[in-house]
């Protein structure tokens, strides 16, 4: 294996640096000498002691997949340039793009938005689509064979173990190629694999996007093998938008799979999708809202009879966690609580405002939400909601208070999710002040808990925050089985302290279904 770069390739392709290595092989960043333009270097690696028949088996191989790659004239699959052999080992020259593998970005940032993940589905289902019209099957799509752009362009890659339907297999008898966790239950079962098989390995790849591992790994291949063959996927973390065309693709039976043209339209509907915006949580019906608006007009001017002097106080809607209505009345009366008897000649006793006994009727706080993804939380009641792809909020109507929950499908480091968190707290918010980060118990799971101050600004993405204004917030990681949840609540500083209470009650309240 070459170790030092700088060196050509057949005379004509010189090795820069390693970008990475695997079972097959190392892949290197190269430039063509003779044309000045960059490329990849695929130097596949043959192990020692090979026997003559089996190298040559590999260098036949090697120069099938440059064949069967370079057919494919897409903008979602790696154009092949060259092949050629150097030291008795193969070396494939090929388009470089400068990009992360899809595996890479999920265990590095989580899971891929909905929307993200349904158009990298459309643009590699596009890629099957142009090698299957072309009688070509990849065999081995995964997030590691799938390389996605900063731009968002999906590119697959690694045409190794392609072959061309009705060619002869070039593996050795029952051997099946491929990665076990994305393998079709056919080809598990030796079975006459066609298609359909790519577009199974394409629905596993989607819902590790989702999760960040195969719905079928196990840990260990026999296992994950049998997981595959005998059990269903678990959706339960998977935003239901996702539902549909994951259960269409991994249909156990070729036949009864989605086709490419049916799972592109469910993959398009979702892409196209507008994220809802509403808390869906709002009184039953319009005549119950009417009832209490009535209520309120006819209490919004109260007379009050002091001294000879009249004064109408206009009462507005009780702010969250503001005391109830007969008792704002009470506390803001000069009048005496005893019974008054009026001063002024003229003015009726019939008129004049006393505070009578009534039942104090308490008004509930929060309210129960549950998430259509399984999650559940006692939200402030009479906040604006608003729901996205994977993130879910509510904000106090005058804009001095948020409550957030985004969700993370995948296994995640809670201490990591916070970390990150604040990296971009600190590039989009000014002055931020830590005030700490704490381990604590969240209903018997430990969580992770980041206590901070921030100045809103312009930039970031606080669109209900006023500029200027400084703010306080707390920030919960809370990992739940193939899941994490950030739990966030801000307050402006001014009112921190007073809603404390309410603070603890809904962070403390969320919990994650079975």
């Amino acid at each position: 294996m070459v170790s030092d770069s700088s060196r050509l390739i057949a005379k004509r392709y010189e090795l820069l640096r390693e970008l990475g290595r695997g079972g097959m092989g190392v892949v290197w960043e190269g430039r063509d000498t003779l044309l000045n333009r960059q490329c990849a270097i695929k130097e596949v690696v043959l192990p020692d002691g090979l026997p003559r028949a089996d190298h040559e088996r590999q260098l036949v191989r090697t120069a099938r997949e440059a064949r069967t790659a370079a057919k494919l004239n897409h903008p979602a699959v790696v154009a092949i340039y060259d092949v050629v052999e150097e030291d008795g080992r193969p070396w494939i020259i090929m388009e470089l793009v400068s990009a992360s593998s899809v595996e890479d970005v999920v265990a590095a940032s989580g899971a891929l938005p909905v929307r993200q993940a349904a158009d990298l589905g459309r643009q590699v289902l596009s890629a099957l689509r142009a090698a299957h019209e072309l009688g070509i099957l990849h065999r081995d799509v995964k997030p590691s064979n799938i390389l996605l752009t900063d731009e968002g362009r999906a590119v697959l890659t690694d045409f190794g173990i392609a072959t061309a339907e009705g060619d002869s297999s070039l593996t050795s008898t029952g051997m099946v190629t491929g990665s076990p966790s994305f393998l079709a239950p056919e080809r598990v079962r030796a079975a006459e694999a066609g298609p359909a098989s790519d577009l199974w390995s394409l629905g596993a790849t989607l819902y590790a996007t989702l999760l960040g591992r195969s719905p079928f790994e196990r840990g260990e291949p026999m296992a994950t093998l049998n997981a595959l063959l005998n059990e269903e996927p678990d959706y339960r973390r998977i935003p239901p938008a996702m539902h549909p065309v994951l259960k269409g693709l991994l249909r156990k039976e070729p036949e009864d799979r989605l086709t490419a043209q049916e799972a592109d339209e469910l993959l398009a509907a979702i892409s196209a999708a507008r994220p809802a915006h509403a808390d869906q949580h709002v009184p039953p019906s319009r005549p119950r809202r009417t009832s209490r608006a009535l209520l309120a007009a006819a209490t919004a001017a109260v007379l009050v009879v002091a001294a000879g002097t009249v004064t109408y106080l206009k009462l507005a809607a009780p702010a969250e966690g503001s005391p109830r209505l007969a008792q704002h009345a009470a506390a803001t009366s000069p009048l005496p609580s005893a019974p008054a008897t009026p001063t002024t000649p003229g003015v009726s006793a019939t008129h004049t405002l006393t505070p009578t006994p009534s039942p104090t009727v308490t008004r509930s706080r929060v309210r129960a939400y549950t998430s259509t993804d399984g999650w559940s939380i006692a939200r402030p009641v009479g906040w604006r909601g608003a729901r996205g792809e994977s993130y879910t909020e509510w904000t106090r109507r005058d804009g001095s208070g948020h409550l957030g929950v985004a969700a993370v499908y995948a296994e995640v480091d809670p201490h990591q999710l916070l970390r990150d968190a604040e990296e971009l707290v600190r590039r989009d918010a000014g002055d931020v002040r830590n005030i700490g980060r704490r381990t604590v118990s969240h209903q018997g799971i430990r969580a992770v808990e980041w206590e901070f101050a921030w100045t809103a600004g312009t930039g970031g993405d606080t669109p209900w925050a006023a500029q200027g204004t400084r703010y306080r917030e707390v920030r919960r990681a809370v990992a739940v089985g193939d899941a994490a949840y950030i739990l966030s609540w801000t307050f402006t500083e001014a009112q921190w302290r007073r809603n404390a209470g309410l603070m603890r009650k809904v962070i403390g309240s969320f919990t994650v279904g079975a």
